[in-house]
């Protein structure tokens, strides 16, 4: 795995920046879809909560947190594919665009998860694990 100094040298984050730049464009492009002001800004929120809670573990400084932001970002994946399918019964996205951002969102998931399980078996605990090691020497 290459070295990653800042969170958004993490590939799963510049994932979820990507997909959340789409839906931003879709939704400004819809004027239906921007007048189901819930779904419009639930949508937002789950989708920006994938990014920010990766950047946000990250800084934290230490692996158990991180993870568990981790899980709030994978989390917050799912909660975004749930509410594609309301776009999509609502007609305000076609099966094309809702293919494409599922698998978008579910690839984001599965990277998650595989960063979960590299970062539980690594040896590796994180920043601020070395520095208090370091204090004590």
């Amino acid at each position: 795995m290459a070295t990653i100094e800042n969170f958004e040298d993490i590939v799963v984050w510049q994932k979820a920046r990507e997909l959340d730049k789409e839906i931003f464009l879709l939704m400004k492009d819809s004027i239906a879809y921007l007048k189901d002001f819930a779904l419009v800004d639930q949508t937002k929120r789950s989708c920006g909560s994938i990014m920010d809670n990766i950047a946000e573990g990250f800084e934290r400084g230490g692996n158990k947190e991180f993870i568990q932001f981790l899980y709030i970002s994978k989390g917050s994946s799912g909660e975004l594919r749930s509410q594609l399918y309301r776009a999509l019964d609502r007609g305000y996205i076609n099966k094309d665009t809702f293919n494409k951002l599922y698998s978008q969102t579910k690839e984001i998931s599965k990277l998650l998860s595989g960063f979960i399980k590299y970062l539980k078996e690594s040896d590796m605990k994180g920043e601020k694990f070395k520095k208090s090691l370091n204090l004590k020497l």
